[in-house]
């Protein structure tokens, strides 16, 4: 093979209906818009989600749900997850720096820390938000917490 010998795969170019060009084409006339109506003429549109009259999926399905949008969205992380962490990294304390560090939160998420596990060590926890058991269990082991 070479390049003055390069073609397309077979049946992979097909010619353009050439649409309004005179009887002779076959396409002339009408150009294959039929006789009359609407679809006839230039400038139709039909709407979205149209079904030809009958009844659309949009109106048939009943409507449903809130969306709060005053809602604020915190990732969870839970007391023996920054156990291991701070086991793991030799931690004192833990800001909302190290979690994203370690690739638990990104970067525009608010922490909240929740209360499943337990600690046995002194942690200082620095997060946007704390459950009232996750506070119970780090003021218990002798740490702080701190809500950014």
């Amino acid at each position: 093979m070479e390049l003055h010998n390069l073609q397309p795969a077979v049946g992979s170019n097909k010619k353009k209906r050439r649409i309004g060009r005179g009887p002779g084409s076959g396409k002339g006339g009408t150009s294959t818009r039929g006789h009359k109506g609407a679809k006839s003429r230039s400038g139709y549109k039909q709407k979205v989600g149209f079904e030809g009259g009958q009844m659309p999926l949009q109106r048939r399905l009943p409507k449903f749900g809130f969306k709060n949008f005053n809602r604020v969205e915190y990732k969870a992380i839970n007391v023996k997850t920054l156990e291991d962490l701070a086991a793991k990294k030799n931690l004192e304390k833990i800001t909302v720096a190290d979690l994203l560090e370690a690739g638990m939160v990104r970067k525009a998420q608010l922490v909240k820390v929740l209360g499943d596990g337990a600690l046995s060590r002194k942690l200082d926890v620095e997060a946007n938000a704390f459950s009232k058991k996750a506070e119970e269990i780090i003021t218990a082991a002798g740490g702080t917490i701190t809500k950014v």
